[in-house]
């Protein structure tokens, strides 16, 4: 299968780009279509890279508006782990598919995602034609650790086989909810098997608290000691991180995935401290955590917030600028990621077309509108491994997929009030 853009605008110049089984094999302004290509129209529009959603629980689109404006241990231990209990592979294959929707609508192309069934999870990535790294949450603390174990090893095996867009990972909840042994048992397993660990740190100061009354050291040295604070390590939050961890991390070469807006909206009580991470060499990027704390999945907004919030930290609006803003949310501050190195002949074809004459990417420089003036509204048509995804504002069986993300809501007893039931797709739809 073979791609042609025409007209996009990219880097001041109107080019031309043509993929091959997924990949770019040529690029610039002499570039011209094959018969043999399918023709995807940029008519002015910019050519940029896909974003990069660090750290998410896609399926929880199905809680969006569930249990709002609680603590964070009240939301969880009152409204979601009650909840979670009763989901079922269907529930997390149409959630997933629904988050897959908004992501491409935002122009979000790869995310990291920790949650229950993620076989069924893997099957949306693979059905939505997005990239994914997946894996379950490891919990063991009052519970059976030899069962888990199986059940992640048996996870694996099953990702293995889904789909070479979507690769599997082991993810231990957090510090508190897995034992140890288990900690050291699943920093040993990956290293044996060679995929990435994901993990929640230091989102809360009890967290760091209780951890130095139990171990006698905070969460990024224990993490350490047993072993998983590697390369292949994604921390998600770490806003309760002091200077001594955050050098750590820098020297073990883990990555922080930062989630400004969920962080607010849970008011941890603290902002990720950025500027001690840049200075001590971690690589960051950025996540939106999961639709039903954030509650949304455009990391546009996202970006923004982050930018302003280290902004107005260090009382200094050149903190942090624009540029890098974006590049951290398109994962080149944080290789692990998997984002490509940039739109280079040889590089997956994965790629956004925003808007031409857009409001807000009218004005000034490019990359203060995108983080400052724009929001996912902006992205025209959404490109991965060659395959388009969005045309022109459209997906493919966006009707259906919000349909049934809705009828297992219900099923739940999370009916949405502000939608009315409406007359399911056939039965006989194709998923």
């Amino acid at each position: 299968m073979s791609l042609a853009v025409t007209g996009a605008v990219h880097a001041g110049q109107t080019i031309g780009l043509r993929a091959e089984a997924g990949v770019i094999v040529e690029l610039g302004p002499d570039v011209q279509p094959r018969p043999e290509d399918e023709r995807l129209d940029g008519a002015g529009a910019l050519l940029v890279s896909p974003l990069i959603n660090g750290h998410t629980h896609a399926a929880m689109t199905l809680f969006r508006g569930y249990g709002d404006d609680l603590p964070l241990m009240r939301w969880l231990e009152e409204k979601i782990w009650p909840i979670e209990r009763r989901l079922d592979p269907e529930d997390v294959y149409w959630g997933t598919r629904l988050a897959c929707l908004e992501m491409v609508r935002s122009g979000t192309v790869r995310f990291w995602d920790m949650y229950w069934h993620p076989e069924a999870a893997a099957r949306a990535v693979r059905d939505a034609g997005l990239r994914a790294t997946v894996a379950a949450p490891l919990i063991d603390v009052d519970s059976n650790p030899e069962a888990m174990r199986e059940a992640a090893l048996r996870s694996l095996d099953e990702l293995a086989e889904i789909d070479e867009r979507v690769h599997a990972g082991l993810a231990p909840h957090a510090i508190y909810t897995v034992s140890e042994p288990s900690l050291r048992w699943i920093a040993e397993t990956a290293a044996e098997k060679g995929v990435p660990v994901q993990i929640h740190l230091s989102e809360t100061e009890p967290e760091v608290t209780d951890c130095v009354s139990a171990r006698g050291e905070r969460p990024a040295h224990y993490l350490d000691r047993v072993g998983l604070l590697t390369p292949h390590t994604v921390l998600a939050h770490g806003v309760w991180l002091d200077r001594e961890e955050l050098q750590l991390i820098a020297a073990r070469g883990a990555v922080i995935v930062t989630n400004p807006v969920a962080n607010l909206k849970l008011a941890v009580g603290r902002v990720f401290p950025y500027l001690e991470a840049r200075a001590a060499g971690i690589q960051v990027g950025l996540g939106t955590d999961g639709p039903g704390s954030n509650n949304s999945l455009d990391l546009f907004a996202d970006m923004k917030v982050f930018a302003l919030m280290q902004k107005h930290e260090a009382r200094d609006s050149a903190a942090i600028n624009a540029e890098e803003t974006w590049e951290i949310a398109t994962g080149r501050r944080a290789p692990l990621l998997g984002a490509a190195p940039g739109l280079e002949v040889g590089q997956p074809a994965d790629f956004l077309l925003l808007r031409a004459g857009a409001p807000e990417l009218s004005f000034g420089e490019l990359p203060a509108a995108l983080v400052y003036a724009a929001s996912g509204a902006v992205v025209q048509s959404t490109v991965v491994a060659g395959q388009v995804l969005m045309r022109d504002g459209e997906i493919e069986g966006a009707e259906e997929v919000l349909a049934r993300a809705l009828e297992r809501a219900r099923r739940l007893g999370l009916a949405a009030p502000i939608v009315p039931a409406s007359t399911p797709p056939s039965a006989g739809a194709s998923r």
